[in-house]
């Protein structure tokens, strides 16, 4: 009962053309909400891209820190009577 009754509404023009344009604004809004998330997920790779490259500029000033420091006590009382620090 309900088919032939939604096949006799779809059989006139102007419900076909009400449906189609139906059709094209979900279409669009659909794909509008794709395009949001899409950019959504795109800032938070920015980001994480950000947060370990500053990260990695920290550890890698560390090691350059690390590979200047006095090896032994000797080393460090040499370096305070010069003034090194």
């Amino acid at each position: 009962m309900w088919a032939s009754l939604l096949a006799g509404v779809l059989a006139r023009p102007w419900a076909r053309r009400v449906v189609g344009v139906a059709l094209v604004a979900l279409t669009i809004t659909l794909f509008l909400i794709n395009l949001r998330r899409t950019g959504e997920r795109a800032g938070r790779s920015a980001e994480r891209l950000e947060t370990l490259e500053r990260m990695n500029d920290i550890q890698r000033r560390m090691l350059e820190a690390a590979s200047r420091r006095p090896r032994s006590r000797d080393d460090l009382l040499d370096r305070l009577r010069r003034g090194g620090f």
